[in-house]
């Protein structure tokens, strides 16, 4: 009989964790050893791999020495908090994945804090430990102050520790002894992590923590069986947070996570993992049971949005020439379905018909959604981000904080320091780092820091390192100085002129290329000054019978300046918008009108 451990690892973004599980992957034999195996397994999303980043929670499991490990990946950037929240309710463990150099970062502690309070026992494994600059004893140290900061109790303090490389494949409970395999983290983990506490006796029931969609199964129902035994046709009924009764149907499928595939079954015992079918309603935080239990299981609740964009159609004079999905329809129909699985996305349809508000944890998670709308064909029209604001009980306005995190060469840490000064961050910290860097830690409000990264990469050079992570919502900390310079529009629709714009140069710099598409309130660049100018990019040489004597100049164009859709999207203002098609990404005024604009500024000033 094989006995079963529900594990999740979590760690900082680059910290080695789907590494280390391509590593458990290989050394419990779950490929065969002609098999060819894709470097980051787990990252299944194009998203995940041209990003090297965990986005979507992903269940599997593997077999070592007649023990099944059911290993939940997780997200490891705040911003897809949402699928840690959910995901950890199905594991009795978890492995705590910190880099031997860097230490505890703050997405770490956003995750280590939910397993803490759900009183899961945590493994810490050190990982890059072969690293040159690796200080095990003092991320170990940091690490248990990080534990007694999150309020841990003694028994959670008291966790066991592996030293690791998972890209070498080593794993050891103390650096003195021989670098092998990955024996030692296998042997902790089955050690360390409880068998499943659930009642195989009781009637079936689960809790619904995943949601996707099979082309040939439908909706895909995932959770771990909390007790019972589900089988294959059995009836069941779906309840809602209040025990409503939401439909009745059968287990029409049972797939159980065999490696990195799902494998049909006939049952399932309590304990496991499994993702069902057959049932049309049922969603995310549901109890799928027998229908002899009336009571639902109770759900972990989710931290609420801090971000939110508005989506609408795209209704400029390029729209529907590249993308297929264009009505308002089609685009409420895909974010509704994304709201549905994905618990911390919340979709509101605004008084405009044609545009739907939808908010998230951040600026990176609604660009992802962003971005997969488009590789599917979508064009859309999307809004500058802007914060979700509350009111305290006396009726003062609260907006979210941000924890912000700076490793940064001593020399640029004063512009850093004066850069999120003016933008009301206040330092809390600071410290030295790893390769001679200073770590700085800051308290900013999200709006200050939105369109920041940027500003940051210019005044570090590129060398900075800036994590962040939602941290509290405080009274509203006051005006922020726009830090943007003005922009230069289109004045007419057309193809952008090489003439035109070389003789615009010493006006800014462009966003176009001689050739582009460009159109009237279309954003081809950013001007000098802090004031918007319209331009014309459209103005060819007039062409007469009379030569000079000499050639005609050479025009000589500054490359222009290439935005991705997150540089977009905390680029622009409040009266701009960001067009995103399946093939280009532009900027433009949210009235093209030029009078339009002048009426809309006076409303404002007025």
């Amino acid at each position: 009989m094989i006995s079963l451990r529900n594990i999740a690892i979590i760690a900082h973004v680059d910290h080695g964790k789907t590494t280390l599980v391509d590593g458990l992957f290989q050394q419990s034999g779950m490929f065969r050893d002609n098999q060819a195996v894709q470097t980051r397994a787990m990252d299944s999303n194009d998203l995940e791999k041209e990003r090297g980043i965990t986005i979507l929670a992903k269940c599997t499991s593997i077999v070592w020495n007649d023990q099944r490990i059911n290993i939940v990946d997780t997200p490891g950037h705040a911003d897809f908090g949402g699928e840690v929240e959910r995901i950890l309710t199905m594991v009795d463990t978890v492995v705590l994945l910190v880099d031997a150099a860097e230490g505890p970062m703050p997405q770490t502690k956003f995750v280590l804090s939910k397993a803490l309070n759900l009183g899961l026992k945590p493994l810490v494994v050190i990982n890059k430990a072969d690293k040159p600059d690796a200080r095990a004893d003092w991320v170990l140290n940091e690490v248990f102050d990080l534990f007694v900061s999150l309020e841990a109790n003694d028994e959670q303090l008291d966790f066991p520790v592996i030293y690791a490389s998972a890209k070498e494949g080593w794993a050891v409970d103390d650096l003195s002894e021989e670098r092998k395999d990955l024996t030692p983290l296998f042997k902790s983990i089955i050690k360390n992590a409880p068998q499943p506490n659930c009642d195989k006796e009781a009637p079936f029931s689960m809790l619904v923590t995943m949601l996707d969609v099979d082309p040939y199964l439908g909706r895909m129902l995932t959770g771990r069986v909390l007790s019972g035994v589900a089988k294959l046709n059995m009836p069941v009924h779906v309840l809602d947070l209040e025990g409503n009764v939401l439909e009745t149907g059968r287990l029409a499928k049972l797939q159980a996570f065999r490696g990195l595939k799902r494998e049909s079954v006939e049952e399932v015992e309590a304990g496991d993992i499994v993702a069902i079918a057959g049932l049309v309603d049922a969603t995310v935080a549901n109890t799928v049971c027998d229908p002899s239990i009336k009571k639902a299981i109770q759900a972990q609740p989710i931290d609420p949005p801090t971000l939110s964009m508005t989506f609408s159609i795209n209704d400029s004079p390029l729209g529907g020439r590249d993308g297929k999905k264009v009505t308002s329809r089609l685009i409420r129909d895909r974010l509704f379905k994304e709201a549905e699985s994905n618990v911390s996305i919340q979709v509101t349809v605004t008084e405009d018909a044609d545009a739907f508000d939808v908010a998230g944890r951040g600026e990176l998670q609604l660009g992802v959604l962003i971005e997969n709308m488009r590789r599917e064909g979508f064009e859309l029209s999307v809004s500058r981000p802007r914060v979700v604001y509350r009111q305290d009980d006396q009726g003062n306005r609260l907006e979210p904080i941000e924890e912000v995190v700076i490793d940064v060469d001593e020399e640029f840490s004063g512009a850093v320091m004066e850069g999120l000064g003016l933008r009301r961050g206040e330092m809390t910290d600071m410290a030295p780092a790893v390769g001679g860097k200073t770590r700085i830690k800051f308290l900013a409000p999200s709006r200050g820091l939105i369109g920041y990264q940027s500003q940051f990469m210019t005044e570090t050079r590129g060398t900075g390192v800036m994590t962040r992570l939602f941290h509290s919502y405080l009274p509203f900390k006051g005006a922020i100085e726009k830090h943007r310079s003005g922009v230069l529009i289109s004045t007419g629709m057309g193809q952008a002129v090489a003439y035109a714009l070389f003789n615009l140069d010493d006006r800014g710099i462009f966003f176009v290329d001689p050739g582009d598409d460009v159109y009237e309130g279309m954003v081809i660049g950013e001007h000098n000054k802090s004031n918007d100018l319209v331009v014309n990019p459209l103005k060819g040489k007039q062409l007469t019978n009379v030569r000079a004597s000499g050639k005609d100049d050479a025009i000589r164009l500054s490359p222009p300046r290439r935005m991705t859709l997150e540089q977009a999207l905390t680029y622009i203002e409040d009266d701009e918008l960001v067009e995103v098609t399946p093939t280009s990404i532009r900027l433009r005024k949210r009235h093209l009108d030029p009078n339009m604009r002048k009426r809309a500024s006076r409303k404002e000033e007025a």
